[in-house]
């Protein structure tokens, strides 16, 4: 478990299905995500997170708030394991997934920037990657907020989406590890 401020980071487990399907699941959210799903595609998406967890000893976090212990989305660091043939596959990858009624709160960055501290802590990554679609404004400035930078050499198109149809490219930002310098581009 990790605590900020506000906020409180923790494994997923199988008694958050429910609240993830209502709270991650509807259109605003999943609006760069393909659409929204099934129930059974976000309980495997909550099946992957317990599995990184168990793997890797890191994942996508359930996020609490600490004064409600609402659960209010995801964010954490995890292996990007599902991508085979992307150049980020294996990669460390940083995400996040805040509920609709709790943007513009400030609650995406605070769980962003621990997850980061806490990936600098307790892995050997060199950097990590954060990717979204050219539309998802919000994530892509909290990349840019976060220190990311853009690389394109490492952008992808991501066959797998809820209608199978999107085919959109993937934009890459990446954050080196404090006091790492950046490889150099090709």
């Amino acid at each position: 478990m990790i605590e900020t401020d506000r906020l409180i980071l923790r494994p997923c487990r199988e008694s958050d299905k429910p609240v993830f399907a209502d709270i991650l699941n509807t259109p605003a959210m999943m609006q760069h995500f393909g659409g929204v799903g099934t129930r059974e595609a976000i309980d495997a998406l909550i099946d992957k997170r317990i599995a990184d967890q168990e793997k890797h000893g890191m994942s996508y976090w359930a996020v609490e708030l600490k004064t409600t212990g609402a659960l209010i989305g995801t964010c954490g660091i995890r292996i990007a394991s599902n991508y085979a043939g992307a150049p980020i596959f294996g990669m460390h990858e940083i995400g996040w997934r805040i509920a609709q009624a709790h943007w513009g709160q400030g609650y995406a960055r605070e769980a962003a920037e621990t997850s980061l501290a806490w990936a600098w802590q307790n892995t050997a990554a060199a950097s990590i990657a954060a990717w979204t679609t050219a539309g998802n404004h919000r994530s892509l400035a909290l990349m840019q907020r976060l220190g990311m930078k853009r690389r394109e050499d490492l952008d992808f198109i991501d066959p797998r989406s809820a209608d199978g149809l999107r085919q959109e490219a993937a934009l890459v930002y990446v954050v080196e590890r404090p006091g790492v310098s950046p490889p150099a581009l090709p």
